[in-house]
């Protein structure tokens, strides 16, 4: 049996993928009323790592409004977001 017959396949990963930094709303709760989420505030928090792109993901409720800024939202974080009174900026990669 030839060798790559015999090797395993494991999918196919995209030269172009774009790898995202995942924060919950449930995290975001966390923030006082008010005040501004960004990259830096995220990051130094130690909710996200590395220096890529974020994306908000509607896992969690979100009760007070916020100021949000990441490269990514999904659309029940966005509906969540300005629901409570917040609102959302989309940075560019």
């Amino acid at each position: 049996m030839p060798l790559q017959r015999r090797v395993p396949k494991r999918g196919f990963r995209p030269v172009d993928r774009v790898e995202y930094a995942i924060v919950n709303l449930a995290q975001l709760a966390a923030f006082p009323v008010g005040s501004v989420v960004d990259p830096d505030v995220l990051r130094a928090k130690r909710l996200v790592r590395g220096r890529g792109p974020i994306k908000c993901l509607g896992r969690g409720t979100l009760s007070h409004a916020l100021r949000v800024q990441a490269h990514a939202f999904s659309a029940t974080a966005r509906e969540a977001i300005t629901a409570a009174g917040g609102t959302i900026e989309v940075l560019r990669a």
